[in-house]
Formats: structure tokens, C-alpha cells, sequence
């Protein structure tokens, strides 16, 4: 008699099924600490970089081709999600992938944030705090701006200005020419200058299906316009604070059809305004892989791939250090309890972020004690 039932002494078929495949355009740092969130999900990824090696080349396919190569663009378009780990792709290259696979964050959230007029504009529309700004297109632009409002200001490029880089402190009419013949061939923003007690940043994910979450805030501190110490969460921040930074954010979301990890900066004077917005996973937010129960990276890739978005839990006082320039010794890293070094595989130069390290302690005591021993290492030349 025929049956249909499996035969009990056969070998089961093994099931076997791809990996799923998340696209990134870059190939930075930023993508390797993706691929290695990813790896654990049993994701696969595949890089576009034109770097010969560039840092996330270890933990993925690299393909070495500019990112509006139409080749690149196909190869793209065969995963089954397409993100970005820096802000400065062209608008073009994600256009070009538009409608063939999945891509988050949206392609207008990176318009927004590409070109910093678009981005304060948005801001200032949506209720957002922000300095005073002014559209610099010409000299005159300029002259009239600055007879509107006293010294200091903040003269930046509209676009691709980053770790100080493209911006100017005006503090006299000697530095407004100076700043002018260095930046006057780009269309500029002159911002008011903001004397704020302290920087700030929250890092926020949302999903396609909408769900939300928020990190703490964390307070920042820079140096020559870089990135030195992130603490989390931020000390004294009072749950209102908190609230107000997480409404601006969701005002964001709403306003972009956001899906995916989202960073904005704020000075904190009496009040928060904005200064900028990242979409991406952000500097400040590398403390979470170590200090939260779901690290930024695990995030980003939930909320694209429509996967539940993770807990923001802080799991003690966390702090990152950025290593600039060179990397500190590992064995007197890793001799500070619960320390973390993380290397980014990258040449050594001087401004250039090579690694970073972080740091969790039981207590704000605990945690100041241990940065006290971490600083000199990280600090010192090479």
C-alpha cells in the first residue's frame, strides 16, 4: 500500500535557507560594529566602499566601487534591506535604489541632515529649539546676518562639515574674514553662538511598524571639534528634560516616516536646543554595546530588518572613551575592571579615530575612578 507518510528510517531533509543580507553603503567603523551586531542574528553583509581596505572589509563582502556605480546599485538591490553607515552618501546612489529593496532610513531624513539650512529649518518648523540661523549665499549675505546679531557666531558650511571640520567661531571682523576666504566658495549657514553648560545626545530607534524606543541622554564632551567622552546617562537629567528630548525626537520620526537608529545633538543652556541630527548610528551611542542591554548596532539592524526593537536599559554608569590618533596599550586597557577595547582596524593618524574604549562601573564613584586610570593611557602620544 502507498502512503505519503515520511519513511521513519530515512534521513531527514536538512531545511537549508540563505542568510538574510543587509546592504550598507560605507565601510567604516560604524559598519564593522553593524556586521558585528549582526553576525549573532545570523545576518550576512555586503559593503559598498571605495576604500582599498577599509575597516568593516574583515566582516563582510566588499565590494570596492563608488557608491553611485550602477553595479554597485544592482548588487544592492539583491539584499533584503539596504542602509547607510555615514550621512555624506549621495542622494543619488539611494534614489537609484528606491523601489527595488527595502532602504531605511529614508532617503528624505538623509536630505534633511545632508545640508544643515534643510536640517535647522526642519527643526524650527517642527518646534524644536535651535540657534538663530541665517542663509549665507554671498559676502553681503554674510555683512547682513552679522549686523542683525552681535560676536560670537558660528560661521559652517552647509554640507560635509564633521569633528570640526567646515565651521568657523567668529569672535571679531578679523575672523570673518578669515573664516570667509576659507569657506566662501561653499553656500554657508552663520548660526548664533550657543553658551551652553553642556553637550548632549539622545539616540533613539524607530521601526517600520512604529514602535519606539529612546536611550538616556548622554552628555558629551569635545575636543578641537572631536569627540573625546561620552558618560550615560547624563547626570542630573530630570525626567522632563528627558521627556522634552524624546518629543523632539518623535517629532522627527512623524515628520521623515523614520525607520532605523537616530541620533540628535543638543546643547543643554538653561533649556535643550538642537544642533544637528545623524541619521545613522552615532559616535556617542558606542558606550550601548557594553553599557545596554540592546547595544545602538543590534538596534539599527532590528528596527530595519521589522524585527521587536530591544531594551534601552542602561546596564550600570557607562563611559566611552574615543582613541585618536593611536591606540593605547591593550593589557593596561583590559587591567581596569570592566574595561572594553575596541580597534577599528584603521591606519594610524593623527585627528583620526582608531578605537575606542568603554568602561562600566556599579556607580558614578566607581565609574570616575576607573576613567581617572583610563585617560592618561588614551591620552598620551604614542
Amino acid at each position: 500500500m502507498s502512503s505519503t507518510s515520511p519513511d521513519p528510517d530515512s534521513e531527514p531533509t536538512e531545511r537549508i535557507t540563505r542568510p538574510r543580507r543587509v546592504g550598507v553603503f560605507g565601510a567604516g567603523q560604524l559598519g564593522r560594529m553593524l556586521a558585528l551586531a549582526g553576525r549573532p542574528l545570523g545576518l550576512d553583509f555586503l559593503f559598498v566602499d571605495p576604500a582599498e581596505d577599509p575597516p568593516a572589509a574583515c566582516v563582510g563582502e566588499h565590494l570596492r566601487l563608488d557608491y553611485t556605480s550602477p553595479a554597485a546599485v544592482d548588487r544592492l538591490a539583491t539584499c533584503d534591506v539596504v542602509t547607510y553607515e555615514f550621512e555624506n552618501v549621495p542622494v543619488a546612489a539611494l534614489q537609484a535604489l528606491e523601489g527595488r529593496t527595502p532602504l531605511y532610513p529614508p532617503v528624505g531624513a538623509l536630505a534633511v541632515a545632508q545640508d544643515r539650512l534643510h536640517e535647522k529649518t526642519c527643526f524650527s518648523e517642527l518646534g524644536i529649539p535651535t540657534p538663530p540661523f541665517f542663509d549665507v549665499t554671498s559676502r553681503d549675505d554674510l555683512a547682513v546676518a552679522l549686523a542683525s546679531r552681535e560676536y560670537p557666531a558660528v560661521l559652517k558650511t552647509r554640507r560635509f562639515g564633521y569633528d570640526g571640520r567646515g565651521q568657523a567661531v567668529l569672535r571679531s571682523d578679523a575672523d570673518t574674514e578669515r573664516a570667509y576666504a576659507e569657506l566662501g566658495h561653499l553656500p554657508l549657514l552663520l548660526e548664533g553662538f550657543v553658551r551652553f553648560e553642556r553637550e548632549l545626545s539622545l539616540i533613539g530607534a524607530r521601526s517600520a511598524s512604529g514602535e519606539v524606543r529612546f536611550y538616556p541622554l548622554f552628555e558629551n564632551h569635545h575636543r578641537d571639534g572631536i569627540l573625546r567622552l561620552t558618560l550615560a546617562p547624563a547626570p542630573g537629567i530630570s525626567e522632563d528634560r528627558q521627556r522634552a528630548a524624546e518629543g523632539y525626537m518623535q517629532a522627527l520620526f512623524d515628520r521623515t516616516g523614520y525607520v532605523g537608529v537616530l541620533t540628535l545633538e543638543l546643547f543643554q543652556d538653561g533649556r535643550l536646543v538642537a544642533n544637528e541630527m545623524a541619521p545613522r548610528v552615532h559616535n556617542s551611542g558606542h558606550l550601548t554595546i557594553e553599557g545596554a542591554r540592546t547595544s545602538q548596532f543590534e538596534q539599527h539592524l532590528r528596527a530595519i530588518l521589522g524585527l521587536p526593537l530591544g531594551s534601552t536599559e542602561l546596564i550600570g554608569p557607562t563611559a566611552m572613551l574615543n582613541c585618536i590618533g593611536h591606540l593605547p596599550d591593550p593589557a593596561a586597557v583590559l587591567a581596569v575592571p570592566d574595561a572594553h577595547l575596541h580597534a577599528y582596524g584603521k591606519q594610524a593618524r593623527a585627528g583620526r579615530k582608531v578605537g575606542h574604549v568603554t568602561v562600566r562601573a556599579p556607580d558614578g564613584v566607581t565609574l570616575a575612578e576607573r576613567l581617572t586610570a583610563l585617560k592618561p593611557m588614551i591620552e598620551s602620544a604614542p
